[in-house]
C-alpha cells in the first residue's frame, strides 16, 4: 500500500518534470583525468537525462600535492576554486560522507521541489582530501551517497544516475523498477 501510495504521489508531482520545466544543474568536480570508464559512464547518463535540466558537468584540476603535502592546505586551495565557481544564487549541496542519505522517492521529491522553486542546483564532489570546512559551511545541503568510502571518480557516475533514476520514477519510466 505504501509503495502505491508513494507511485501515486510521485505520478502527481512530476506534472512540472514531464512538462519540461527547465532546471539548471551543475556537477563541480575536483579532478580532470579520468579514465575512459567514467568519462563513458557519465556520457551515458547525461545522454538519458532531459535535456531541459541544462546539466553542466564541470571539472577543476586537483590543488598540487608536493611529497608531503598538507591536507588542510590542499582542501583550503581546492575549496577556495569549488566556491569561486558555484554561479550566485545557485543552491551548494555537497556530496560528503555525513550528509543526509536520500531514497530514490526522496531524491525525486527534492527534484520535484527543485523544479518549482526556480533556484539553480550546484553539487560539488571533493577530491582525495575531501571538501574544505568552508565548503560545507556554505553548502545549503549534504548528500551521502552511502556510508561505504567511494572513488570520487565514481561518484559523478553514481550522481547522475541517481538522478536520472529519480527523473524516470517521476515520468513512470521504466528504468526504475523498485
Amino acid at each position: 500500500m505504501v509503495g502505491a501510495g508513494i507511485a501515486a504521489g510521485a505520478a502527481l508531482l512530476a506534472a512540472s518534470l514531464t512538462l519540461g520545466t527547465a532546471m539548471r544543474i551543475q556537477v563541480l568536480a575536483l579532478g580532470t583525468r579520468m579514465p575512459d570508464w567514467v568519462n563513458a559512464g557519465v556520457a551515458a547518463y547525461r545522454q538519458r537525462l532531459p535535456r531541459t535540466w541544462q546539466l553542466q558537468l564541470i571539472e577543476l584540476p586537483l590543488a598540487k600535492r608536493g611529497r608531503k603535502p598538507v591536507t588542510e592546505q590542499v582542501q583550503a586551495d581546492e575549496g577556495r576554486r569549488l566556491l569561486a565557481a558555484v554561479p550566485p544564487a545557485s543552491q551548494l549541496i555537497a556530496l560528503h560522507e555525513h550528509g543526509a542519505q536520500w531514497s530514490t522517492a526522496q531524491l525525486a521529491t527534492a527534484l520535484t521541489d527543485w523544479s518549482h522553486d526556480g533556484r539553480d542546483r550546484t553539487l560539488v564532489i571533493g577530491g582525495p582530501d575531501g571538501l574544505s570546512p568552508e565548503v560545507l559551511t556554505q553548502a545549503e545541503l549534504h548528500w551521502s551517497l552511502s556510508k561505504l568510502t567511494l572513488p570520487h571518480a565514481l561518484v559523478r557516475i553514481i550522481v547522475l544516475e541517481q538522478l536520472y533514476r529519480a527523473w524516470s520514477l517521476l515520468n513512470n519510466h521504466p528504468y526504475h523498477r523498485a
